[in-house]
């Protein structure tokens, strides 16, 4: 697991942009995230609490995105919730992304669609997952998902992706009490991308998009 860090380390102490950076790259020897196999998780649409503005730094992969998800993020695990997923700060009617990670759903035609936003990160993890659903044939929709959509049971398939997980299923998702049942079993679907993702990630596939390189040691 390969996480590269960039801080501001020169000599100041006002509130003004750094003169000096220090960049460091941690690299984590890790195993499987999931030893047993993927599992379905239930999630919950957080009330009361934003974790981006339309016109900030949600696009950016900064500290000040995680802190603000800290809070929320602990009040609903101890809910029994141990995913959250944020609607748009602004009419808080569209989805936006989980606390981590992207969203992205599985229509029942198949289309892979996940949300347009200018409060969203661009995750590495949901763009190769787009290119190796268009690469199967599947139509790839980016646009914006109203939360509507979601609870008229639109979405065969539903999962959180990112970095370290790749992406994590979602069995169902609540909302003010109301629940919407998405898929308790590992959609074919996600099982899919899963497997030819880290199929490629480590090395027993070959890489048709060009994303991986042989590091010698």
């Amino acid at each position: 697991y390969i996480r590269p860090i960039l801080f501001g380390s020169g000599a100041r102490i006002g509130l003004s942009p750094a003169d000096e950076y220090t960049l460091l790259i941690m690299v984590i020897p890790v195993g499987n995230y999931y030893k047993d196999g993927m599992s379905p998780v239930p999630a919950i649409v957080v009330e009361g609490f934003d974790r981006a503005a339309p016109q900030g730094v949600g696009d950016v992969k900064c500290a000040g995105n995680y802190a603000a998800d800290l809070y929320p993020n602990q009040k609903m695990k101890s809910e029994g919730f141990p995913i959250s997923l944020y609607l748009d700060a602004r009419t808080h009617t569209k989805v936006e992304e989980f606390s981590t990670s992207n969203f992205f759903g599985i229509t029942k035609d198949g289309t892979y669609v996940t949300p347009k936003s200018p409060a969203v990160l661009p995750s590495i993890t949901n763009k190769s997952l787009m290119q190796l659903a268009e690469s199967k044939g599947r139509k790839v929709e980016r646009r914006e998902v109203p939360i509507t959509e979601v609870f008229d049971g639109a979405f065969t398939e539903v999962a959180a992706c990112g970095t370290a997980v790749v992406l994590t299923p979602i069995a169902s998702i609540t909302k003010n009490g109301e629940e919407q049942l998405i898929n308790k079993e590992v959609g074919p679907v996600c099982q899919e991308l899963y497997d030819s993702l880290r199929a490629i990630q480590v090395g027993d596939e070959p890489d048709p998009f060009g994303g991986t390189w042989t590091v010698e040691v």
